[in-house]
């Protein structure tokens, strides 16, 4: 069972940064595919960026790509989301999920099977 705690969210202005972390137990970490998703009440959870367990792919949202970066740190079992240029439609609870199935490329939130309690992130103009 891998349990998964996020940190790092906050309130900035327009144009700042968060760099949103996830430390994960219970599992192996480096066989772990990572994903950062986001949820505003009443919406559907959306992808964000993933991380494949070799740490050798990354895939990006559209909103994402250009702006933010995603790492892991396989000695710290930590996944991490660099927020740059951050705008305020990017306010959110932003979620670490984890699939130990060894399955890359997925957006869907279905095939995450461990969940972070979420961090919220408020961006204001």
């Amino acid at each position: 069972q891998v349990q998964l705690v996020e940190s790092g969210g906050g309130a900035v202005q327009t144009g700042g940064s968060l760099r949103l972390s996830c430390a994960a137990s219970g599992g192996t970490f480096s066989e772990l595919t990572m994903a950062w998703f986001r949820q505003v009440l009443g919406n559907e959870r959306e992808f964000v960026a993933s991380i494949s367990w070799s740490g050798k792919n990354r895939d990006y949202s559209d909103s994402a790509r250009g702006r933010w970066a995603i790492s892991r740190d396989d000695a710290k079992n930590s996944v991490y989301l660099q927020m740059d240029s951050l705008k305020p439609e990017d306010t959110a609870v932003y979620y670490c999920a984890a699939d130990d199935r060894r399955h890359y490329g997925s957006r869907s939130f279905l095939e995450f099977d461990y969940w972070g309690q979420g961090t919220k992130v408020t961006v204001s103009s």
